[in-house]
């Protein structure tokens, strides 16, 4: 039986599998690893909850670490399972280190790859997305390109042109899908006693921040002192805790912002689209702020989503001081972009697994030609 095996690890990665792996399993067999890069439940088991994702027939169970060690012991796990049920082609998301272990696993078996999300490029390869998302790419033969500009990177580094399609970008597909089920099934908003566009939503997790003590602080001090202005609301990454923890403890007062725990993909839609500003390192949700027509006020030096620059809906700003970020959210609090469709028309999932059905008939008439 023809088949196929997805890999995911990441809260960004189980958004976008929602859109594409209901068109697919409607005509293939999948198979859904999980490698437990995002393990604690309110980061994982509740997005396939909300999200009606069949849980993964397999989860690895790696959890975290460093960069090298998290990726080699996702790479040798992948590898065995990939050995063991033999897929015709594995399907990975994104730029987390799950992406580039299962990418290289795939390779390394000579299993073709596919990769959403491709060609994203920051320009910084200090980034470890920026690394996975390159290698995955030239790693791929089938990639599969939210917009016109990651159209543009890919050919710019000499992969051919039949192996890039414009989709338009998954993540749409899924806000749309949900939205209206965000605002009859969540309660956020009332039980932190938010009224509509009256907060800043915050999230911070990439570990140029998270790992850099002058910046992180930087960060907690300039969204302590919008919180003057407007309530900020910080639901806070595992891996951002500890550090802000800290950062709290060394100050020795109660802070004004609103530390929550993660919040679900639901929860996260109605505090997205209810805010004033989102304040963010992540690269989801600046397309999710976009989405829901909400400015944007991105905490580093680039990103990877050029034309919400270029169409006034996002803004950067590099942490450098308490006083850049401060003043970064108040001039960001009025900010208006220019209407714009820069990521399809939300039928992208059922664009990448068309792709890939079409993909497997040619490869199964080239066999049957060849053995008969």
């Amino acid at each position: 039986m023809t088949h196929i095996v997805t890999i995911v690890g990441a809260r960004p990665q189980f958004i976008k599998a929602a859109a594409v792996s209901p068109h697919l399993r409607a005509h293939i067999f999948e198979i859904l690893i999980h490698t437990g890069q995002h393990y604690d439940d309110d980061m994982s088991r509740v997005f396939f909850d909300e999200l009606d994702m069949p849980m993964p027939a397999y989860n690895l169970g790696v959890g975290s670490g460093n960069h090298g060690m998290q990726t080699g012991r996702m790479l040798e796990a992948i590898e065995n399972l990939l050995l063991e049920v033999r897929p015709d082609r594995v399907l990975v998301y994104g730029d987390t280190n799950s992406t580039l272990a299962g990418a290289l696993a795939a390779a390394k078996l000579h299993i073709p790859v596919a990769h959403v999300e491709a060609g994203l490029r920051s320009y910084n390869r200090t980034m470890p997305e920026e690394i996975n998302r390159i290698a995955t790419d030239h790693i791929a033969d089938l990639l599969f390109a939210p917009t016109e500009a990651a159209v543009s990177n890919l050919r710019c580094e000499g992969i051919a042109a039949d192996r890039i399609h414009l989709t338009g970008d998954v993540m749409y597909d899924v806000a749309l899908r949900f939205a209206s089920c965000a605002e009859r099934r969540s309660s956020i908003l009332r039980e932190l006693d938010l009224a509509p566009k009256s907060y800043v939503l915050a999230t911070i997790h990439r570990a140029g921040n998270v790992d850099d003590p002058v910046r992180l602080e930087a960060i907690y001090e300039g969204l302590e002192r919008a919180a003057a202005t407007l309530p900020v609301v910080w639901p806070v990454h595992p891996r951002t805790r500890p550090p802000v923890d800290a950062i709290r403890a060394r100050r020795n007062s109660a802070p004004p912002l609103r530390l929550i725990a993660p919040v679900g993909y639901l929860d996260m839609i109605l505090l997205e689209k209810n805010a004033r500003l989102i304040v963010t390192d992540s690269g989801g949700v600046q397309k999710e702020a976009f989405f829901h027509g909400v400015p944007c006020l991105t905490l580093r030096e680039e990103t990877e989503w050029v034309e919400l620059v270029e169409l006034g809906w996002n803004r950067l700003c590099p942490p450098a001081s308490a006083e850049a970020v401060h003043h970064g959210i108040l001039d960001a609090l009025d900010m208006a972009g220019v209407p714009a469709q820069p990521y399809g028309a939300g039928d992208a999932g059922a664009k990448v697994a068309a792709i890939l059905c079409q993909n497997f008939s040619h490869s199964l008439r080239r066999t049957s030609a060849t053995t008969s």
